[in-house]
This record gives C-alpha cells, sequence and structure tokens, in this order.
C-alpha cells in the first residue's frame, strides 16, 4: 500500500485544481479568469499521472528505494484533501493591510474623459488612480459607486477596499476610498458593501495629503462578495 502515497497525493491535487475550476467560480479567488483553461489541463495532468503512477512503481526494486518518499507523500495528502473538501477564501483585510505599504508610483496627470450618467460605477482602484493622481479633477461633482470589502484603521476611520490582481493572489497589491459621511456606522471588517457618493478632494494631485482618497458616502449597502472578488490593473 505504501507505494500508493504518491498515485493519492497526486489525485488529491489533481481534483481539487479540476474542482475548483470545472464546478463554479472559486479559482477566481486565485488567479485570474484567463488562466483557467491552464488549471483544467494541469488539474487533468496531475490526475492522470496519480492513475498511472502505480504501474510505474509496481517493479519491486523501485519500491523498495521508495519507502520513505511513499511515507512522505501519505503524509502530504491531508493538506492536499483539505484544499479539496475546504478551499481557502478569497484574501481580505489582513492582506490589504499587509499590501497598503506596496502602492505604485503612479505620474499626474490627464484621465481619460468619464462616461456621462450618475451614479457612475467605477473600480477602486480606478477611482483611487483619478482621486489622487488626475490634474484634470475629472471626479469633482460625479457621483459615483464602488463596491469592495470593509477594512478599518484603529481610530475608527473605514474603507472600501479591494485588492488587485495582475495574474493571481501571490501578487495582489491594495485600493481603497476613505469613507466619511454615512449616517450608518460602519459595516464589520471584511464585511462586503457598495458605496455611493462624492469625491472630497484633498491635497494637491500626487500629494501625500490626496492618498487615501476620501468618498462622502450617500448610501451603503451590503452585498455578496463577488465571484471575481479582485479587480485588474
Amino acid at each position: 500500500m505504501r507505494r500508493y502515497g504518491p498515485a493519492v497525493l497526486l489525485l488529491l491535487t489533481g481534483a481539487a485544481v479540476l474542482r475548483i475550476t470545472l464546478f463554479g467560480d472559486l479559482y477566481l479567488r486565485y488567479v485570474q479568469a484567463g488562466l483557467r483553461p491552464y488549471l483544467i489541463v494541469s488539474g487533468a495532468a496531475l490526475v492522470l499521472l496519480g492513475l498511472i503512477t502505480p504501474v510505474l512503481t509496481s517493479h519491486p526494486h523501485h519500491s523498495h528505494h521508495s519507502h520513505h518518499g511513499s511515507r512522505t507523500a501519505w503524509l502530504l495528502t491531508l493538506p492536499a484533501l483539505a484544499l479539496l473538501l475546504f478551499p481557502p477564501p478569497a484574501l481580505g483585510s489582513y492582506s490589504a493591510a499587509r499590501e497598503a505599504a506596496q502602492r505604485a508610483a503612479q505620474g499626474v496627470g490627464t484621465f481619460p474623459a468619464l462616461p456621462a450618467g450618475d451614479p457612475l460605477d467605477l473600480g477602486v482602484a480606478g477611482f483611487s488612480s483619478r482621486a489622487v493622481y488626475d490634474s484634470g479633477r475629472s471626479l469633482t461633482g460625479r457621483t459615483v459607486r464602488l463596491t469592495g470589502f470593509v477594512t478599518r484603521d484603529d481610530d475608527g476611520t473605514w474603507y472600501v477596499t479591494r485588492l488587485v490582481v495582475s495574474c493571481c493572489a501571490a501578487d495582489a497589491t491594495t485600493a481603497k476610498a476613505e469613507i466619511r459621511g454615512a449616517d450608518a456606522g460602519a459595516p464589520p471588517t471584511d464585511t462586503w458593501v457598495t458605496v455611493t457618493g462624492t469625491w472630497r478632494p484633498e491635497g494637491a494631485p500626487g500629494s501625500d495629503e490626496a492618498w487615501p482618497p476620501v468618498l462622502d458616502a450617500e448610501k451603503v449597502t451590503r452585498v455578496q462578495q463577488p465571484a471575481d472578488p479582485y479587480e485588474k490593473p
């Protein structure tokens, strides 16, 4: 039975990858949508390797030399099984706080014109970039609507926050907007909300005073976490 340890590990890992990619949108917690085909191929390859590994390791001399490796493989099946049965959640407030210091530098300049109509649905990252770096102040007087999860400072200041992912969750950076003026108190940390309000300019474009941007909220609504919780750069 020991020689089946590596095979079980491969099968469980492959099944976990296929589960999150073929049967829902769980994979969007970890990678961008464009990587789905590669995950499917990888998961299928792992399952195939798991099926043929017992055949490849059936030679008695090979089995003797692989005794220790098989025991280790059996131990590694526990995290693989946990991944299959209990996929970890999307990154949240802890990751946002840890990554806040990694906000990328961006030059001040003019931005493309915004579409007509209020409220205007914007990504948190897009709102943040315009609010901080747009010398044309294109957000002035516009009502915007942002969706993200709640983070907060120790002094009670709270933010609508979104993690921005270029490829996968490992490269996530943070975009956020400080929320002021909402009649109700801040929802619990990590709650997903949609906030409607107007931008409050503070400081010169690109200055430290302009970050984080401030949104005077008119309405705060709790919402479900979207299938894809991350924004693209």
